[in-house]
């Protein structure tokens, strides 16, 4: 009788702790690892992991997948990068706790701040929860590819306990304080891993209005972090503007400070304050070193948004004359932007009533880049731009981009970094990558279905840091991946290879790996659309040590699973 279940043979281990890598077999019993060493027995099952890299399986820690994983098996476009586990419930923003006359509400709030339509929400969500303990019963009933686990947002707490009021961001007296505490302690208790908020001016609802969580008090932040107290593996997720830095950063050092938990906090080089991630990074190096556990989630690459005739924006979008396009079919669409008339009245108007976004970044096309070929440069120099190219063609920048985005039938795209790219170089990312006290992440997966598709950052790590750059090595940035975001979320079951842990598994091979081109796809729920992108080089995925990805396709097996908190 073999002695393992699988037996991957012969790779190179890159086991997560960022020692060195060395060619071993891993054994396999039932969902663990049971053996990491040279000549093991057989295996009832064994893959051929000769020339292939063996890493545990990524863990992304900011995705937004409280809707998708209600309807759907598959975590894409996350789980199609390797990763194998993901925290969802960041920014304030969900569907739980919830009464039935809020729905719409939650929904609204979810469209606006992640970009998910409306209407794909409205169709997908079951609904058949109201408290976050219900929520998280219903995610452990469905069988999906990879395993989730959930903070408890901020803004349907607000909601739940205030109602009207939270919407417009009254403060919450002392007896509703009591109440979103109570109701925080018993998300923990059910198995919420922490509790997250928003207090960033980008997050607006659908209509346009600021979240229930904008502006809250900070005594009712800290408030509600102290709910924490009894649960050190919880943490306690913000977003915020930092306009004040020292204030909104002494909120979480308090939370962390009086309960022992942890502190994250995204951090990302901006335009307006090119050099504020630095003095953000020496914050949370002072922090840890006064003994609390503050984390910066960082991402690799620019923090950018995909334009196009296809997607939720494009910088015709604002236009009169494109207005009553936009919810044509895109055959229908591209026909009528070919039409001369057509062309020359979007051409010759300014925005009407533009979206903010717009507002800042509708005529930078310094800032946009064509997305040319099977592979998308994501830190393109600022000689790539539509402005240098339209210049080169002797044309006004928008004519020749209106002209480039209906090549391919609307297809085409242009990338726009937002952030972390006013060092065109990525140093401004190296910076951040290479941080003691930050976790790649930030792929946002499950939002911004219509304008980013930052899931396949984990990818981009090691394509463009690693193998193109040489700035880290294969052992330091799967560690990055795998290790340190699990160790943040208290999840030390995972994010290595060795024996006693649970078999999430990456085989890759590292020559091949690449991303492919971001596509427009119509598979959620009322028809909606998202970005999907594909990758080339993962030649195997195991989670719970089950196959649920062979170059690229997807298995039958569906292993993954709610991971609840640990109780305190």
């Amino acid at each position: 009788m073999p002695d393992f279940d699988l037996v991957i043979r012969a790779g190179t281990i890159v086991d997560g702790s960022g020692g060195p890598s060395r060619q071993a077999d891993v054994g396999i019993v039932g969902d663990r690892i049971v053996a990491v060493g040279t000549r093991l027995a057989a295996g009832r099952e064994e893959i051929d992991a000769r020339g292939l890299l063996v890493t545990p399986g990524f863990v992304d820690v900011h995705t937004h997948f409280d809707g998708q994983a209600t309807w759907d098996a598959r975590l894409w476009p996350a789980s199609q990068h390797g990763v194998t586990t993901a925290v969802m419930g960041n920014c304030g923003v969900g569907f739980a706790p919830c009464r039935p006359a809020d729905r719409e509400t939650l929904i609204e709030l979810m469209e606006g701040v992640e970009d998910i339509p409306g209407s794909a929400l409205a169709e997908g969500l079951a609904w058949d929860w109201e408290s976050f303990p219900q929520y998280l019963d219903a995610l452990a009933r469905r069988p999906r590819d990879i395993d989730i686990a959930a903070l408890l947002p901020h803004g349907p707490l607000r909601v739940y306990a205030m109602g009207e009021r939270a919407v417009r961001r009254e403060a919450a007296s002392a007896e509703e304080l009591a109440a979103m505490q109570r109701l925080v302690r018993e998300g923990l208790a059910a198995g919420a891993v922490g509790l997250s908020t928003s207090r960033t001016m980008a997050h607006r609802t659908k209509r346009g209005e600021h979240t229930p969580t904008f502006e809250a008090a900070r005594e009712e932040l800290v408030g509600l972090g102290r709910a924490l107290a009894g649960h050190p593996s919880a943490v306690f997720q913000m977003i915020s503007d930092f306009d004040e830095p020292e204030a909104e950063f002494d909120i979480l050092r308090r939370v962390c400070r009086e309960t022992g938990c942890a502190g994250t906090l995204t951090v990302v080089q901006y335009d307006h304050k090119p050099r504020f991630h630095e003095q953000l990074l020496d914050m949370i190096a002072r922090a840890n070193a006064d003994g609390e556990r503050i984390t910066g989630q960082v991402i690799g690459r620019p923090v950018g948004v995909l334009l196009g005739f296809d997607t939720s924006l494009n910088p015709f979008s604002c236009r009169p004359a494109y207005v009553p396009l936009a919810d044509l079919p895109i055959a229908e669409r591209i026909a009528r932007l070919r039409r001369p008339e057509v062309r020359e009245a979007i051409l010759s108007q300014a925005d009407h009533e533009p979206h903010v976004f717009m507002q800042y970044y509708g005529q930078a096309f310094g800032r946009m880049f064509p997305l040319d070929g099977d592979q998308p440069d994501y830190l393109p120099p600022p000689s790539a731009s539509v402005a240098a190219r339209a210049e080169r063609a002797g044309r006004e920048p928008a004519e020749w981009l209106y002209d480039y985005l209906l090549e391919g039938d609307g297809t085409a795209l242009v990338y726009l970094p937002m952030a972390n790219y006013s060092d065109s170089d990525g140093s401004a990312i190296e910076t951040l990558l290479s941080h003691p006290h930050t976790v790649p992440a930030l792929g946002d997966g499950g939002a911004h279905v219509g304008t980013i598709c930052d899931a396949s950052a984990t990818t981009f790590l090691l394509t463009e840091w690693v193998r193109r750059r040489r700035v880290f090595t294969l052992e330091q940035a799967v560690h990055m991946l795998t290790q340190r975001p699990a160790a943040l979320y208290g999840l030390h079951d995972r994010g290595r290879i060795a024996p006693g842990l649970k078999a999430d598994i990456n085989l890759i091979d590292f020559d091949a790996l690449a991303l492919g081109r971001p596509t427009m796809v119509r598979d959620l729920p009322a028809g909606g659309r998202r970005f999907l992108q594909a990758a080339r080089g993962y030649r195997a995925t195991l989670v719970s040590g089950h196959l649920t990805y062979r170059d690229g396709v997807a298995g039958a097996a569906l292993p993954g699973r709610l991971v609840r908190g640990v109780a305190g």
